[in-house]
């Protein structure tokens, strides 16, 4: 056997079991099993885990923007006219929001924590001084203080003259930094000795910075990689209080800020919000990619504040059945010590149109207005989100309140958020370098199969080439001289000439007999 035909055969049984082995592994999906599986161990709240410390100390940069509907025509409201807003904003600051107390409990498949937010403000990234810029607003204590007497006729009647003689008004103006983070309110001020759970100051982030909002309990992942980041419990309760139903009263998903591995396009993510008192959820819009890394674009879609008559679950969100709101609005009343609070979307987007029409100054975008989650798929890291929600009040007659005679019930905008993250490029450089990874391990016998490729062309290289050397060698041939001497040609001189074979051991006994006879 030549080393030509031991080349062939060679190649023919390295292609042969590249091919069957890459194939085989392709279809078993045996490296991509294993490298999930590595995943699905790695990514753990628990100590020396990969995300464990990013979880606590999360290193990307949030940022916080407020923005107010300042009313401009506060007195022509007030006799029938159509409300007019001016959006003023957005007032940025920066969100710090490291994880506090955290603590291993039942045998490390929990992890117990705090969350306070602590906000610096950033002047460059803001319209104004929140010090010297006055809005003109509702007037949120007056409003919640009505609703909270009314029904009774002498408390209502001490109020209105009380209201009164402090000159409390429906609306009032106030600096930007009093609205957030709180001001003496004078009608509060008189009721508080009275009722010692009543606060004098009033402020829609009062006491927010610094604080937190009561103990979470999440799950691990340890056990099962689904319930990754998954909150167990908030403020030691595993199922809320507020609403009409155990489905709306259930605590579902994460807390916004962890997500599982190996993300699907076709599940519903669960989220559980402690300023919307309840879990929203959001489904799969489209793939992104941000600074180079792909994601899965989670959008909460329209039948998350869907009214019942739309989706209905969510008949368990309303406070009663004369107060269930229509399409792209939750009264969160409940959690809110009884004030008339809605929240939506800004701008009220994904809301019924009526409640936009309401106002001149309102314009719902989706780019603007749409909160969304941008998770890598592989490894549920988040890469980017913005959380927006407005903050609205329910403004309507009520009685032993002359002022609100003239008044139908209308859902008024106050103020909308923009909670905002981008993954930081030294995050990103990390995430590269495991994706990588997960990858190479994932993708190797597809690798097996193209170099089984490969050497399937090398094989057809080699047969080609010995067939044509086969065709030319000219079986059945040989190349000799003529005879011992060179035959002279006569145009060009000496040449060799090509002859049949001979069989030398017949021409031998022939001269052998010529030379006996």
């Amino acid at each position: 056997m030549t080393r030509r035909s031991c080349g062939i055969y060679a190649a023919g049984l390295v292609c042969a079991l590249l091919l069957v082995l890459g194939i085989g592994l392709t279809v078993v999906q045996l490296f991509q099993t294993v490298i999930h599986n590595r995943l699905k161990r790695e990514l753990t709240l628990t100590e020396g885990s990969r995300v464990f410390e990013t979880w606590k100390n999360p290193p990307p940069p949030v940022y916080m923007q407020y923005f107010f509907f300042n009313v401009t025509n506060v007195d022509e409201f007030l006799t029938g006219s159509k409300p007019k807003l001016s959006q003023v904003g957005p007032y940025t600051y920066r969100e710090y929001r490291p994880k506090a107390n955290v603590t291993m409990v039942e045998n490390g498949t929990r992890v117990s924590a705090y969350n306070p937010k602590t906000f610096v403000f950033l002047r460059d990234e803001s319209v104004g001084d929140p010090s010297t810029d006055a809005i003109t607003t509702v007037n949120i204590p007056a409003w919640a203080v009505m609703n909270k007497v009314k029904g009774n006729f002498w408390k209502a009647s001490m109020v209105s003259i009380w209201m009164n003689s402090l000159g409390s008004d429906l609306f009032t103006t106030q600096t930007v930094d009093e609205l957030l983070w709180g001001y003496e309110d004078r009608l509060l001020a008189r009721i508080a000795p009275s009722y010692p759970d009543v606060e004098k100051v009033f402020g829609l982030m009062y006491k927010k910075n610094g604080s937190n909002d009561g103990e979470f309990v999440y799950h691990t992942g340890e056990q099962n990689y689904m319930d990754y980041g998954r909150v167990d419990t908030w403020r030691g309760q595993s199922q809320l209080s507020f609403w009409t139903s155990n489905q709306s009263n259930a605590i579902n998903g994460t807390d916004g800020s962890a997500f599982h591995p190996l993300l699907s396009k076709d599940e519903r993510l669960y989220v559980f919000t402690s300023d919307l008192c309840r879990s929203i959820f959001m489904e799969f819009e489209k793939d992104v990619e941000v600074k180079g890394i792909p994601a899965y674009h989670f959008t909460p879609p329209r039948d998350v504040l869907a009214s019942k008559e739309e989706n209905p679950a969510n008949e368990g969100f309303c406070v009663s059945p004369r107060e269930c709101l229509g399409t792209g609005l939750l009264k969160v009343s409940p959690c809110r010590k009884g004030a008339p609070v809605v929240a939506s979307f800004p701008h009220f987007y994904l809301a019924d149109q009526n409640y936009v029409d309401a106002f001149e100054g309102l314009n719902p975008v989706r780019e603007h207005h749409q909160t969304f989650l941008d998770l890598n798929p592989t490894t549920g890291i988040l890469v980017r989100a913005n959380k927006r929600a407005q903050i609205n009040i329910l403004l309507n007659r009520i009685s032993g309140f002359p002022k609100t005679r003239p008044l139908n019930d209308i859902i008024f905008p106050v103020m909308f958020i923009n909670e905002s993250v981008v993954i930081d490029d030294a995050s990103v450089q990390k995430l590269q370098k495991l994706l990588l990874i997960v990858s190479l391990v994932s993708n190797f016998p597809l690798f097996l199969v193209a170099l089984g490729g490969i050497m399937l062309i090398v094989l057809l290289v080699l047969l080609v080439r010995a067939h044509k050397q086969k065709a030319n060698s000219g079986e059945g041939t040989s190349y000799s001289a003529v005879s011992a001497k060179e035959k002279e040609d006569p145009q060009n001189g000496t040449y060799v000439g090509m002859t049949p074979m001979t069989d030398y051991s017949a021409s031998t006994n022939s001269e052998d007999k010529n030379e006996m006879n």
